[in-house]
């Protein structure tokens, strides 16, 4: 018998064991073994190349509003709550335009991205203690911004590259993404 085969065996035992569990004790067993991951949503709100940005009592520099997801609540109705209760702006998103895991911190952040014509004074409240339009460019600086925003930065600008490139070859463009401001 080779080495593989000595370990495969095990192995297929214990799934074969794992199949015939009940669903409860599998769930359990799974939830015991497996990473578990933080999942937040964040709001891009943007303005001709400046974002709205907070500075909040529990980050360092510039964050993005948004928070955790509370349980059994999806990303959209989450970063929808997370920015009224810390700037009183009420927004409608579209789809995520990206998604970003971390798996050193098991942090999942889902990104939206919400246009708008103006940029309107926001008064910062719950956990903001600051509120301002911040050049994209100025964002990418560590000394200004956190590793999970200048992350959140840089898929943006991916995101913006590829979905101005789709606009231009395209008729679809990038409107299943963009959300917009409903008011405050």
């Amino acid at each position: 018998m080779s080495g593989r085969q000595v370990v495969h065996r095990p192995y297929a035992m214990a799934l074969s064991l794992y199949r015939r569990l009940p669903r409860f004790l599998r769930l359990w067993i799974i939830r015991r073994i497996a990473p578990g991951h933080t999942v937040g949503a964040l709001a891009l709100i943007e303005h001709e190349g400046t974002l709205l940005m907070l500075k909040q009592r529990h980050r360092r520099g510039w964050t993005f509003s948004g928070g955790l997801l509370n349980r059994g609540e999806d990303a959209s109705s989450a970063v929808v709550r997370e920015v009224e209760e810390e700037t009183g702006l009420r927004i409608e998103v579209g789809l995520p335009f990206s998604t970003v895991v971390e798996p050193g911190s098991r942090r999942v952040d889902v990104l939206f991205w919400v246009q708008v014509d103006e940029p309107f004074v926001v008064e910062a409240s719950g956990e903001a203690l600051e509120a301002g339009w911040v050049p994209i460019d100025d964002l990418r600086d560590p000394a200004t911004t956190d590793e999970p925003t200048r992350t959140a930065v840089a898929e943006f600008v991916r995101f913006r590259g590829t979905a101005a490139a789709v606009a231009t070859n395209s008729s679809i463009g990038a409107a299943p993404h963009q959300g917009r401001r409903l008011g405050a």
